[in-house]
């Protein structure tokens, strides 16, 4: 039997229910569906579509992260797995030669799987899954193989928040901390700076379904979060970023939501191209962007000026 403070994943594996999982997911890339831009391409015989991406995922650099949020980072750090591509474009990405230019290596499952086991070895406290939206049957995949050698550390999906309700079904049960951004509130502004002006409600409803699967974040006696919802939010410059509805939208979910305000926006990118997104945020605009997710009703924040 898997204990109770055990990842959800091992449950799965246990019942021989992961497996399943995985096949389903790599059927989805004969004419790929996995994120909302449902491209249709065969990604088995090499198509690419909007994430550049093939069967192999790719991935840039992975290792111990101590700049993830507290309850993430610990004494021995989040074991983080950054893939390339991304299934956004925006257009201040600070790791765009990354999301962009696909800076990285493919890699098999199995591969996959040995950095997991590698990351575990090192004492990580979970593995930190980074842009993982367009490669989550090779995930899968991975998992299966890591659980059947002893994986048993929780994964984390670290996302942009652009994610298809259909994907994160495929999910339910094997991630246990979901960490979406939540990025914009206004279809025009996301259209403007991310090119998806669908972006709030195709997140919202993502978030809202990560909640539903996994809950408010649930934190151990040493500090260490082990399953639940975390969410980010990087402050933009004039208030671009939507703070006072996303607030809102969180405190319809339950105030207990983990809300990281984020402050370290700076112009990367083609950013210096786009005013206001030219310059860094201020003092005043991340404090009033603090004060509207206390006004919303959220207590849970993590707020480092």
């Amino acid at each position: 039997m898997i204990p109770d403070d055990m990842p959800s994943y091992l449950a799965l594996a246990e019942r021989d229910a992961l497996m399943p999982r995985v096949e389903a997911a790599y059927r989805r890339l004969q004419a790929c569906d996995l994120c909302p831009h449902r491209c249709g391409v065969d990604r088995l015989a090499g198509e690419l579509g909007t994430c550049h991406t093939g069967q192999q995922a790719v991935v840039a650099s992975t290792g111990p992260h101590f700049g993830e949020e507290r309850p993430l980072v610990g004494r021995h750090g989040s074991g983080t797995i950054f893939f390339a591509w991304c299934s956004l474009r925006c257009r201040y990405c600070q790791n765009a030669s990354i999301s962009q230019r696909g800076e990285g290596h493919p890699v098999t499952p199995e591969a996959l799987a040995e950095t997991m086991l590698a990351l575990q070895r090192h004492g990580c406290h979970n593995i930190n899954l980074v842009t993982p939206s367009h490669v989550v049957p090779q995930i899968l995949a991975a998992t299966q193989i890591a659980a059947e050698r002893g994986l048993c550390i929780p994964l984390l999906y670290n996302t942009g928040g652009y994610d298809s309700l259909d994907t994160l079904a495929l999910l339910d049960g094997v991630i246990d901390i979901y960490m979406p951004d939540m990025k914009y509130a206004d279809p025009a502004i996301a259209a403007r700076y991310s090119r998806v002006r669908d972006y709030p409600a195709v997140n919202q409803a993502a978030v809202r379904e990560m909640h539903r699967q996994v809950g408010d974040l649930q934190i151990d006696e040493h500090g260490i979060a082990r399953r639940g919802l975390l969410v980010r939010h990087l402050v933009l410059p004039e208030g671009l970023a939507g703070t006072a509805e996303i607030a809102h939208f969180l405190a319809s979910l339950s105030r207990d939501t983990y809300f990281n305000v984020m402050a370290q926006y700076r112009p990367c990118y083609q950013a210096y191209d786009l005013p206001p997104l030219d310059r860094p945020i201020t003092a005043a605009e991340y404090q009033e962007a603090v004060r509207l997710a206390l006004d919303a009703g959220l207590h849970c924040l993590d707020c480092r000026p």
